[in-house]
């Protein structure tokens, strides 16, 4: 079965980075779209980041383009989101997420999903 598991989350202090890692197993990770979505307390969960199967085309959502990147291994199955001068706006429990397809579209991104991780909790302080 797929598992998606996440790890690196922590607390950083603002300006600080964190990367974030997802272990796949379970399926063709090489054929799956993959993105990471984040949701805030109290918040709506927002979609952030998303890279194509083959990692020809990366996506990010306007809160954190030019701070964050995606990246992903697939000869080790591993998913990545390197952040950057981080705010405390992007306090929140941050999940690992396959997408339907080897392609994603941002306005579907949400909604075209398979599985979701457990989440990493990454909490920035002022």
């Amino acid at each position: 079965q797929v598992r998606l598991v996440e790890s690196g989350g922590g607390l950083a202090q603002s300006g600080g980075s964190l990367r974030l890692s997802c272990a796949a197993s379970g399926f063709d990770f090489s054929n799956s779209a993959m993105s990471w979505a984040r949701r805030a307390l109290g918040k709506r969960l927002e979609w952030v980041s998303g890279v194509f199967a083959d990692g020809s085309k990366t996506y990010y959502a306007d809160s954190v383009k030019g701070r964050f990147t995606i990246s992903r291994d697939n000869t080790k199955n591993a998913l990545y989101l390197q952040m950057n001068n981080l705010k405390p706006e992007d306090t929140a429990e941050y999940y690992c997420v396959k997408n339907t397809r080897p392609t994603l579209l941002v306005a579907t991104a949400l909604v075209e999903t398979t599985d979701w991780g457990q989440g990493t909790q990454v909490t920035v302080t002022s």
